[in-house]
């Protein structure tokens, strides 16, 4: 049996190519957790409607996890060097967390204030 399930976060926004028949290839990077603060960059392909959902939704830094299988390959590069290939091909792409989770708590320079602490501020009420 072939099933791969990984849980990272992508290292860059998917890259997304065409064939000449219209059918979309989405090629990214996941970056896997390993114990001891250690990470595997794990190359990820996902076909048609699996491509189409990778270019629309996924970006750089979101953490996701994928379901799919294990494929293997090799060709020769130009210099006459044979070359073998390692991807997940993902059936199951899905979120891990909400938009606001994997974005910067302080994107504005602002500290949030908690719902509540209004009349504990000097100001409030100003």
């Amino acid at each position: 049996m072939n099933v791969a399930i990984l849980m990272g976060r992508l290292t860059k926004k998917p890259e997304i190519r065409t064939t000449t028949d219209g059918f979309s290839i989405a090629s990214y990077t996941l970056a896997v957790d390993r114990l001891k603060g250690e990470a595997d960059f794990i190359n990820i392909k996902a076909f048609g409607k699996g491509a189409d959902f990778a270019e629309k939704y996924l970006d750089k830094g979101m953490k996701i996890a994928i379901t799919g299988r294990i494929q293997t390959g090799s060709y020769t590069n130009k210099e006459g060097r044979k070359v073998y290939t390692f991807d997940v091909v993902a059936d199951r792409q899905e979120f891990c967390e909400r938009k606001a989770e994997s974005e910067p708590a302080h994107d504005d320079g602002f500290m949030r204030v908690p719902d509540g602490v209004d009349e504990e501020l000097p100001f409030a009420g100003v």
